[in-house]
C-alpha cells in the first residue's frame, strides 16, 4: 500500500515531459567565462506550476522560457544559444536587455541642449540598440515569495558616446500565474536619452516558422519607415493596410503583400503606436496565439509603443539551442518601448531623462494555453 502511495505521489510531482517538477525559487549556476575572464551565471526561476525562466547576468538575457501547451507538453518558446560564447558573438540580441537606446537612431547621432552626440554606426548609417546586452550585470536573486532576480548596471558617462553616468536596474519576477514581469528603473547625473526593452524572440510552437501565429495588437496607428528603417515621423492609421492587427490575424496572412512598408522591412519590423499610450500601470498591448499548441503570450506594458519584428533577417546562420539553425521568420519579437529615433523627432513621446528624475517602465508577459 505504501509503495502504491509513493508511486502516486511521484506521478503527481512529475511534469509531462518526464522531468521531475522543480522546487519553486531561484537556482544559480555557472554559464561560462566572459572574454575578459569574469564568470557569468544562469539564474533559473521556477514557480509553483513548474514554469521556468532562465536569465543570465550576461546581457540581462532571457535564455529560455519553458511553458506547457494545451496538453501539458513543455516547450522552450524563445530562441537563444546553449553557450555563453553564442551570446558574446551573436548579433541577433536573442533575449537581451537592450539599451541605452533600444531600436534605431538615425545617422547615429542626436542633440541635447544644442550639443551633438555621435554614436557608433552599427546598423548601416544608423545606431541600433546599444551594448547593454553585451555586458556583465550585477545580479541578486530576490527574497520574496515569488521567484525573482534583480540586475544592475552602471553605464558610465561617455560609454558608447552617450552622456551621463546612468544607473540601471531591471527586476524580473516569475509569478505563480505564469507571468514574467520586467520592471526597469534608471537615474542619471547628466541629461541623456534612454529607451529600454527585452529582445526575446518568441516561437510558441517551439519550432518551425511563426507565420501561423495569430497576432492581435491594441494599436490603430504605426510609424512607417524609410529605406534605413527609420520612422518618417508620420503616425499612419493601420485601417486598410497589412498592418491592421486590431483583430487576431495570422502573421503570414499578409506579410507577402505588395506593400512598400513590407518591402522595406522585408516583412514586419515596425513600431505600432499603442492606443493606451503611456500609463502608470500596464495595459494590454499584444496577444500572440499559436493554434497547434494552444500557447498564448500577452504583452502588457506602460510603454507607448511596441516593435514587432518577424525575424526577417534570420537566415539559418544562427546556430541556436540543441543545434537548431534559426531560419527566416522562425520567431517574432514583441519589444515594448518608446518609438525609434525619438531623440530626432520632437513630436514623439520624449526619451530624455533628466538628473533628479527616475525612469520607470513595466512590461508583463503573461503565458497561458487554451
Amino acid at each position: 500500500m505504501r509503495i502504491g502511495i509513493c508511486v502516486l505521489l511521484l506521478m503527481v510531482f512529475t511534469i509531462s515531459d518526464g522531468r521531475a517538477a522543480q522546487t519553486p525559487g531561484v537556482k544559480k549556476s555557472v554559464f561560462g567565462k566572459t572574454k575578459d575572464g569574469r564568470e557569468a551565471h544562469l539564474f533559473t526561476l521556477t514557480n509553483k506550476s513548474g514554469m521556468q525562466v532562465v536569465i543570465s547576468d550576461f546581457g540581462g538575457t532571457v535564455v529560455s522560457i519553458k511553458i506547457p501547451d494545451r496538453n501539458g507538453k513543455i516547450g522552450d518558446v524563445v530562441l537563444g544559444y546553449d553557450t555563453l560564447a553564442g551570446y558574446q558573438e551573436g548579433t541577433a540580441s536573442f533575449g537581451g536587455t537592450v539599451g541605452r537606446y533600444a531600436n534605431r537612431i538615425a545617422g547615429a547621432k542626436f542633440s541635447l541642449d544644442g550639443k551633438e552626440y555621435v554614436l557608433e554606426k552599427n546598423n548601416g548609417e544608423n545606431h541600433l540598440h546599444g551594448g547593454f546586452n553585451k555586458v556583465l550585470w550585477d545580479a541578486e536573486p530576490g527574497t520574496g515569495k515569488a521567484a525573482s532576480l534583480k540586475i544592475h548596471y552602471l553605464s558610465k558617462d561617455g560609454e558608447e558616446n552617450f552622456p551621463g553616468n546612468l544607473s540601471v536596474t531591471v527586476a524580473f519576477t516569475l509569478t505563480d500565474a505564469n507571468d514574467l514581469k520586467i520592471e526597469y528603473t534608471a537615474t542619471t547625473d547628466k541629461k541623456t536619452v534612454l529607451n529600454l526593452t527585452n529582445h526575446s524572440y518568441f516561437n510558441l510552437a517551439a519550432s518551425g516558422t511563426i507565420l501561423n501565429h495569430q497576432l492581435t495588437l491594441k494599436a490603430s496607428r504605426f510609424t512607417p519607415v524609410d529605406a534605413g528603417l527609420i520612422p518618417t515621423g508620420e503616425l499612419r492609421p493601420v485601417a486598410g493596410t497589412p498592418f491592421d492587427f486590431r483583430q487576431a490575424t495570422a502573421i503570414g496572412a499578409r506579410i507577402e503583400q505588395d506593400d512598400e512598408q513590407l518591402k522595406l522591412g522585408r516583412g514586419y519590423d515596425h513600431n505600432w503606436v499603442l492606443d493606451a499610450g503611456m500609463k502608470a500601470e500596464p495595459s494590454l498591448a499584444a496577444i500572440l496565439y499559436e493554434p497547434t499548441t494552444g500557447r498564448i503570450v500577452e504583452a502588457w506594458t506602460t510603454e507607448p509603443g511596441i516593435q514587432v519584428y518577424t525575424g526577417n533577417f534570420l537566415d539559418g546562420t544562427s546556430h541556436g539551442k540543441e543545434g537548431k539553425n534559426y531560419e527566416r521568420r522562425s520567431a517574432v519579437c514583441l519589444e515594448t518601448q518608446h518609438f525609434p529615433d525619438s531623440p530626432n523627432h520632437p513630436d514623439f513621446p520624449t526619451t530624455t531623462l533628466e538628473p533628479g528624475k527616475e525612469f520607470h517602465s513595466t512590461t508583463i508577459y503573461k503565458f497561458s494555453a487554451k
